[in-house]
């Protein structure tokens, strides 16, 4: 199969369809981490999303607006905007497939908040009175897993948006509940650490849809 892992740097959801054989790459506008540059494709998901003719999309689209840890923040800091743009780039992979809806995809998530879900009413404001503008969410997810049904001690609610796949199975329920990314000490890299993919999951993605 021809995979786009969307939105990884980290390529250990890329790694693991390559071991199966499948053509994966993974693509976002960083540099990867997972030290296969050829395997990386280093641009904007909208000029590779349509690029080619994918048989899987498996998409980590940014949560910071999205996730339930972050929804104080939107009145406090005015973040609405930056909310809007976080749903609609959550979108497009949605909107991707439902141009072929026999099309293969899979967004991964935290936990969203109500207003990204469900979608809101949004006032725009310059200085005069405005119909509001229906904004669309992303929907309710179809799974939420854990890293301890697929051989990780710890705990982290990731929710999968699937469509034309089946829910992941676990594979090795195992001890321990720790929230070890949780507890990360803030650092330059923290985003990145706490986005990457377990190894457990990547491989129950490539065994289960590849």
């Amino acid at each position: 199969m021809k995979v786009l892992i969307a939105c990884e740097e980290s390529q250990t959801v890329c790694k693991a369809f390559r071991a199966k054989g499948h053509e994966a790459y993974s693509c976002d506008i960083q540099e990867c981490s997972g030290g296969h540059p050829e395997w990386h494709i280093q641009r904007d998901i909208k000029e590779v999303l349509y690029s080619v003719e994918w048989d899987l999309v498996i998409a980590h689209p940014p949560c910071t607006r999205l996730c339930n840890s972050g929804v104080s923040w939107l009145d406090k800091r005015n973040l609405w905007d930056e909310l809007i743009s976080g749903i609609e780039f959550f979108n497009q992979f949605k909107e991707w497939q439902k141009t072929k809806p026999t099309r293969k995809l899979a967004i991964e998530n935290p936990i969203p908040h109500k207003y990204a879900r469900e979608g809101f009413l949004h006032t725009w404001w310059d200085g005069v009175d405005k119909d509001g503008e229906v904004i669309e969410g992303i929907g309710e997810y179809t799974q939420l897993i854990q890293p301890y049904q697929f051989g990780h001690g710890e705990r982290k609610a990731t929710c999968l948006w699937l469509y034309m796949l089946p829910e992941l199975k676990p594979t090795n329920i195992v001890e321990g509940r720790e929230q070890r990314l949780h507890r990360l000490p803030p650092s330059d890299d923290r985003g990145k650490l706490r986005s990457k993919t377990y190894e457990g999951i990547a491989q129950a993605m490539a065994d289960q849809w590849g």
